[in-house]
């Protein structure tokens, strides 16, 4: 079993790897479902990092239909994703009508060419999962991030059971959404899944001593993943793993 941790930093990345997760899902702000992270935040978190990296492929916050030039600059990065030598990306497209984008998906797979990809949460949205998932896997992806289509995934887990089911030794199914120590061996029962994924992230108070009474906005730690919540998640599913 796995646990891949989104990380939304560097930093968080490295508490990832010091936590024990199996590999690293790099991004940037988690609060708007996921960016893709700069330049910068690849090329070091790929020189600091012993396990896989895998970087999301999302140009803006909202939905996952996009324009031409929202997939140009997705080829791009996952372009540059190849050159500095991640393990994967994380990307996905729909039509308007629900489906899976194929063309546009089509053309961001073949720009990973050997990398690994995982289609992200975009699945969620999908009109039915069921053909989308047989449409991952005439792309190639190697796996699907998803929660069941609900909130979290421990409400969708009956439907990620199904998907599971399905997949067998042709796509990996890994459930997140909502994950943490608490819930995982629940999961883990309810749908089969081998692979998981957590942001295990809290707020760490800033270390600022001068704070203007004005901008409370921007004046807030930050959130990052946390070590501790890393290693409870992975000891509550060793436990699933033995029951």
């Amino acid at each position: 079993m796995l646990l891949e941790i989104a990380a939304n930093s560097v930093a968080s990345a490295l508490a990832a790897q010091e936590g024990g997760a199996g590999r690293v899902e790099l991004c940037t702000a988690l609060e708007l479902g996921g960016l893709t992270p700069s330049h910068a935040q690849i090329a070091l978190a790929r020189e600091h990092l012993r396990i896989p990296l895998y970087v999301l492929i999302r140009p803006r916050a909202g939905d996952f239909l996009y324009n031409d030039i929202e997939c140009e600059v997705m080829l791009r990065d996952i372009e540059a994703c190849v050159a500095l030598g991640c393990d994967g990306v994380v990307l996905g497209a729909l039509d308007a009508d629900g489906e899976v984008d194929m063309p546009r998906c089509r053309a961001l797979v073949s720009a990973a060419g050997n990398v690994g990809v995982t289609f992200h949460r975009a699945f969620d949205l999908a009109r039915d999962p069921f053909s989308s998932l047989g449409d991952l896997i005439e792309l190639g992806c190697e796996r699907v991030l998803t929660s069941g289509g609900r909130p979290t995934a421990i409400e969708g887990a009956e439907l990620i059971r199904q998907l599971v089911e399905l997949s067998t030794a042709r796509i990996v199914v890994m459930p997140g959404a909502g994950v943490d120590a608490g819930c995982i061996g629940k999961l883990r029962e309810m749908t089969g899944a081998n692979e998981f994924h957590a942001s295990a992230k809290r707020q760490y108070l800033s270390g600022m001593r001068w704070q203007p009474s004005l901008l409370t906005d921007m004046q807030g730690g930050e959130w990052r993943s946390d070590v501790e919540q890393i290693r409870g998640i992975l000891v509550a599913l060793s436990d699933a793993g033995r029951g």
